[in-house]
């Protein structure tokens, strides 16, 4: 049976060890505060505050922390110690120059390196039906294979190269946070022309113009629900890293750059609340 070790808990990491656990595979789980851990317990996940005994016998190393700042502080230490065969999963957003830094990092060990960050929200990753945006060799993908198969409703290859998981990744992530921002603007709009803003949803539903992801956070904006799917601060740490993509790529990337102010100014609105523990809807504060 394959083993599998969830090198981070947050939104993301907690739902896709749930649905490893419940698809049958022996997980394991490590957050730097173990107490947020804890709760997989009740789904048959073991949880351990020790990293080197997490990983030490996993045949799969996922990780899912914040940035890459985080994935390489926590991998750095434990490399040396995998087993002979381990595949290390890196499914964190962290930017293409990074994905490479790491890759490098796992080369140097001997660690064979797939990176697969992953498409959808929270809900997505708790039913394993997150899609699977993976990079790697090719003789790994057999033990991977029930592991994407827990996690998500579809693998897709992009290529063998460390990377190609990643530009798929942000070019998808560039249209949810633009989705995102324009639904918060036209909210937005209407309650200052004095229009109900589900006039607005209403308007749009069914048609040519409308959008799922748009009715689903333009009802969490007019509702003020803000719970954490896909969080606020998780927005503005991509919005950034696209923005910095494009240029490099000789892209504009002003759009994303004026969609990170906006992100940064509804984090603002409320200093007294943590941008993770808000959803990326909370953006309509920036138009109120």
């Amino acid at each position: 049976m394959t083993t599998v070790t969830v090198l981070g808990t947050g939104l993301m990491g907690s739902g896709m060890a749930r649905s490893l656990a419940r698809a049958g595979l022996t997980v394991t789980a490590w957050n730097r505060t173990v107490e947020r851990a804890r709760p997989l317990e009740a789904y048959d996940v073991s949880v351990t505050d020790d990293l080197e005994s997490a990983v030490r016998d996993a045949d799969v190393v996922i990780t899912m922390l914040f940035d890459a700042e985080a994935v390489e502080a926590v991998m750095s230490p434990v490399l040396g110690i995998l087993k002979d065969d381990a595949v290390w999963v890196q499914s964190a957003t962290v930017g293409i120059e990074a994905t490479g830094h790491l890759a490098t990092m796992a080369q140097q060990n001997g660690v064979p390196f797939v990176d697969a960050p992953v498409l959808g929200t929270r809900a997505a990753a708790e039913n394993g039906q997150l899609i699977v945006l993976a990079g790697g060799p090719a003789e790994v993908r057999e033990i991977l294979a029930p592991v994407f198969d827990a996690i998500g409703s579809r693998t897709v290859w992009i290529g063998e190269q460390p990377g190609a998981g990643h530009r798929i990744k942000l070019v998808a992530n560039a249209w949810v946070l633009s989705v995102t921002g324009a639904t918060a603007q036209s909210i937005g709009l209407a309650e200052r022309l004095g229009v109900e803003p589900a006039l607005f949803l209403e308007t749009i539903s069914g048609g040519a113009l409308d959008c799922g992801y748009a009715q689903v956070k333009g009802k969490s904006m007019i509702e003020g629900d803000f719970a954490p799917s896909f969080s606020l601060a998780g927005a503005m740490k991509d919005a950034d890293l696209i923005a910095r993509t494009a240029d490099a790529a000789e892209s504009d990337g002003r759009l994303m750059g004026a969609l990170l102010g906006c992100f940064e100014a509804a984090a603002a609105a409320r200093s007294d609340e943590d941008p993770n523990e808000l959803d990326m809807s909370a953006v309509v504060r920036a138009f109120a």
